[in-house]
């Protein structure tokens, strides 16, 4: 058969499509926005409780204030870098990816046969769902650290739904 070739790449196409793909990343309530505002209201309340200590003498006070306000803004900064990190969770039916990146950039990765797999909770009565791991054989990985409760919840329920149609073969 000149010129006719045979792909079989459909049927590996099919297991090698995410089934189940989320990307967790740590919350920030405060938008880059909101960080400018706050810090303009804490500059300008810093200086203005300052003014009248440095009006008496008492111009020391005022490069307290500045630490303050220095600090400050190296936690929120800490904070947003800290942001950074992310966890990848991608579930096919040949394979379970879990990806963890740091928020230096520096990154970790687990592969599972998502048969051999189970997720295992850890509830507190009071708190609800404080920890969600991944399990196979030997290997246990903390997963989606950086969820609420009540997120993890609703994360763990689609997942584990997902895992349960790629075990019956969906």
């Amino acid at each position: 058969m000149a010129g006719s070739k045979a792909t079989f790449d459909d049927g590996a196409d099919r297991f090698e499509k995410p089934v189940f793909s989320a990307v967790i990343r740590p919350h920030r309530s405060l938008s880059p926005q909101g960080f400018r505002i706050v810090m303009a209201l804490v500059c300008l309340t810093s200086i203005v409780a300052s003014l009248p200590f440095v009006i008496m003498g008492f111009w020391p006070v005022a490069g307290f204030f500045g630490l303050d306000f220095l600090g400050l803004y190296i936690a929120f900064r800490i904070s947003y870098r800290q942001a950074q990190a992310f966890e990848l969770l991608e579930l096919t039916p040949i394979r379970l990816l879990f990806r963890k990146v740091s928020e230096r950039g520096d990154m970790r990765e687990w592969q599972f046969n998502p048969l051999w797999t189970r997720l295992d909770r850890e509830v507190d009565e009071e708190y609800g769902l404080q920890k969600l791991a991944l399990a196979s054989r030997n290997e246990r990985v903390v997963i989606a650290r950086d969820l609420s409760p009540e997120e993890r919840e609703t994360f763990a329920e689609a997942f584990s739904r997902a895992l349960s149609d790629v075990k019956r073969g969906y």
